[in-house]
């Protein structure tokens, strides 16, 4: 009788064995599946992406120029600085234009730490600047451009682009961009019309 209790006892043991170990198999199976999907389907999402957002300033385009071609000035209106005030800034090359470049390092995650530099700056209709975030080694590319309305209405755009090549993580990142970009700049935007105007 007692033999027949322990036979059964590991019996069920078996049975409860074997079946976890199914379920793990189809746990893993599933999981590598889908993996294997959100990979391909990765290779068909665009691998560039781009953020843009507009204002009209009443100021001349003069006056929002030399605003957006000095990092000097990207502090009294950019939409980070109040998240963190902490932060530390530091400047190097010239004042303005390009060369003129600024990098930053906080301890929050939002703001993190980086650098961007003017690359290039056509007075007084454009100005580009070269991104790098943290440790990346990819940089994205800020744009202003500038475009008269009036002799004192100017249409600033902000726009943002990056290319993530082949990278499928960048990729997926990239559809959220605008998303969590779009706003700051909108921000952005409108601190620095109140500041000019």
């Amino acid at each position: 009788m007692q033999i027949n209790r322990e036979i059964t006892i590991v019996s069920v043991g078996i049975v409860i064995f074997g079946g976890c170990m199914k379920f793990l198999k189809w746990f893993f199976i599933i999981l590598a599946t889908l993996v294997a999907i959100l990979v391909i389907a990765g290779f068909f999402l665009p691998k560039e992406s781009h953020v843009e957002r507009s204002t009209t300033i009443n100021a001349s385009m003069d006056t929002v120029f030399q605003q957006v071609n000095s990092f000097q000035n990207f502090n009294q209106w950019s939409p980070w600085v109040e998240k963190d005030p902490n932060a530390t800034y530091t400047y190097s090359g010239p004042d303005a234009g390009v060369g003129n470049k600024m990098a930053w390092a906080s301890e929050l995650r939002e703001v993190g730490s980086g650098s961007q530099e003017i690359v290039e700056s056509d007075y007084p209709r454009h100005v580009k600047t070269k991104l790098y975030f943290g440790d990346d080694p990819n940089p994205g590319y800020a744009t202003f451009t500038l475009e008269e309305l009036g002799p004192k209405q100017t249409k600033l755009t902000w726009s943002f682009d990056a290319d993530f090549g082949s990278n499928i993580v960048g990729r997926y990142f990239g559809l959220m961009m605008d998303g969590m970009l779009g706003p700051e700049y909108e921000k952005g935007l409108a601190k620095l019309k109140s500041t000019l105007e």
